[in-house]
């Protein structure tokens, strides 16, 4: 590692992390987290890579919300539309097994992330999984007790208690899993992705329409 941060010609080095920002010891949803530092600051923690050698930070962000095992999950969907993502999207831990919870994508979470993250841009996995629904929703803020909160809350007893703000978008009813390409997206699943973009002012630089390893679209 060493020797390749510091050679005379630099190269490239891609560092994948295992877990999800939301469970990061220090700013997770703790106590409902993992025993390690999932956010970008763990590159350094971890593998004793200096922050001025950390480059572009890719933010991995599935198109629905999930969550494994307990813990306050604002956008939950307990009914039919949580089932189906589900069910379409083969939502299981993979270490536990455990059936994953699944709600409406949480942009107000994204967006924490991205405040402890500082994503160069984003990847959007899992659009697929989308291809049947008539209408999606998106989570854009959060409201306690009738005032709307400005960032993601620091209490874990006020994250219990939120109230979700959410737009409503026309889904696209019609595959992409063979679309390679931006410009073969369904128009309104182009849309669904600009809202994210829009939101998080984050360009999205990949999409993810599938499974397999060429199930990526890259947009630029």
């Amino acid at each position: 590692m060493y020797e390749h941060l510091h050679s005379a010609k630099p190269t490239n080095i891609l560092i994948e992390g295992a877990n999800a920002t939301m469970l990061d010891i220090d700013f997770g949803t703790y106590p409902f987290v993992t025993s390690s530092n999932c956010t970008v600051g763990g590159v350094c923690t971890g593998l004793g890579v200096p922050p001025n050698a950390i480059g572009e930070v890719i933010g991995i962000v599935k198109a629905y919300t999930t969550r494994v095992g307990t813990g306050p999950f604002p956008t939950e969907q307990l009914n039919e539309i949580g089932d189906k993502l589900q069910t379409i999207g083969h939502e299981f831990g993979v270490t536990t097994g455990r059936k994953r919870r699944c709600g409406w994508l949480d942009l107000v979470v994204v967006q924490y992330a991205h405040v402890l993250n500082n994503f160069t841009n984003i990847a959007i996995t899992k659009l697929d999984i989308l291809d049947s629904f008539d209408e999606i929703k998106i989570c854009t803020a959060y409201t306690f007790k009738g005032k709307k909160l400005p960032l993601f809350p620091a209490s874990l007893d006020t994250l219990s208690e939120v109230t979700t703000e959410y737009i409503t978008l026309p889904g696209w009813k019609s595959n992409t899993t063979q679309c390679t390409q931006w410009t073969q997206l369904p128009e309104n699943a182009q849309k669904y992705v600009q809202a994210i973009q829009d939101f998080l002012a984050v360009p999205v630089k990949f999409i993810g329409v599938g499974p397999k390893r060429k199930a990526i679209i890259e947009v630029y």
